[in-house]
């Protein structure tokens, strides 16, 4: 800068004999070079000076308030995620724990059922069991029944047709007594 202004009034201060000052051209005009060095400082320092103490400050902060934004919604979203990755960490956590609570559930569900189908299905066996043995006496007293009843019947049918072939009744004793018999014999191939 010293050097620039050292040339500048060196330049103002010595008269030399310029072509173009005379063809019209006043700036080249060493008369006025004062007054043009003075104007030329003048507005630069007043350049200078609004520059420097007045639009790079406002830039600055702007800036700095910017990067300072920036920063703070870096650090939040950091803040953030971190949040979200515990909430994810949590959210799994909690859907595994459900699962295992619903694998437990659905085991002790099949157990139970398990449990009362076997039950039951004693219970059913116990009631068929009763069922098939009620029905076995039930058929063995039938049989007794049908065998009396066959045994009286063919006594009766046997008296008849011996009366009707001899013409006299039988003794009812004797009748009985054949038949009996018969029975006892025959009566292993029925039963």
């Amino acid at each position: 800068m010293r050097l620039f202004l050292l040339i500048f009034g060196f330049l103002i201060t010595s008269e030399v004999y310029l072509l173009a000052a005379e063809a019209g051209m006043p700036q080249l005009d060493p008369t006025y070079w004062a007054s043009q060095g003075f104007w030329l400082i003048l507005i630069f320092t007043l350049l200078y000076l609004a520059l420097s103490k007045l639009f790079i400050p406002k830039i600055k902060n702007s800036i700095d308030d910017r990067e300072n934004r920036i920063k703070d919604d870096l650090d939040e979203a950091q803040k953030l995620k971190e949040v979200a990755e515990a909430k994810l960490k949590e959210y799994e956590i909690s859907i595994e724990n459900a699962k295992k609570d619903v694998q437990k559930i659905l085991f002790e569900s099949k157990n139970k059922l398990n449990s009362e189908i076997q039950n039951k299905k004693k219970t059913f066996e116990k009631e068929i069991e009763t069922e098939i043995e009620n029905a076995e006496k039930e058929i063995e007293s039938f049989k007794k029944d049908s065998l009396e009843s066959i045994s009286k019947i063919s006594e009766e049918i046997t008296s008849k047709i011996i009366e009707n072939i001899s013409g006299e009744p039988m003794n009812q004793s004797s009748v009985k007594a054949t038949v009996q018999e018969s029975v006892k014999k025959n009566i292993g191939k029925y039963l």
